[in-house]
């Protein structure tokens, strides 16, 4: 069963998992970072299996204009070895039932367009393409 990510060794224990998606990530700063990332309402949940986290998805829970209160996923990723076990659709579930229990009209994600893997999840799963997501990296002003 997920949980939620409470204590500073959990939230270490899911960088193993966080980080086959998010390899950027820097295993030393990451409990930092996801402390300070809770202060703008950022959860962490994961599920272990047989003692070792399996699967990760950080997300939010937020109102706004477009969709009302709703849970957009951050990062869902499943460990690679696990892949294809059931994991990705067990946490999936517990975020919408968290979804659910939290009053949200909407739970939705973005995924990487090279993620075809994670699409053909996602579709599997019922989710659905609803909009287009348009970013501009901003250059620092001198």
């Amino acid at each position: 069963m997920p949980k939620q990510a409470i204590t500073d060794e959990e939230i270490e224990r899911c960088f193993p998992v966080m980080a086959q998606l998010r390899p950027a990530l820097e295993r030393q700063g990451f409990v930092r970072l996801v402390r300070r990332m809770e202060q703008e309402g950022f959860r962490l949940a994961y599920l272990e299996e047989d003692g070792e986290v399996v699967a990760v998805a950080g997300y939010r829970i937020y109102t706004n204009l477009a969709l009302g209160k709703h849970l957009y996923v951050d990062d869902l990723v499943a460990a690679e070895p696990q892949r294809s076990r059931g994991h990705g659709r067990a946490l999936l579930n517990w975020l919408r039932a968290e979804a659910r229990a939290s009053g949200c009209r909407v739970l939705h994600l973005d995924s990487g367009t090279q993620r075809r893997g994670a699409h053909k999840f996602y579709f599997r799963e019922g989710l659905l393409i609803t909009s287009f997501h348009f970013a501009e990296e901003l250059k620092r002003e001198q």
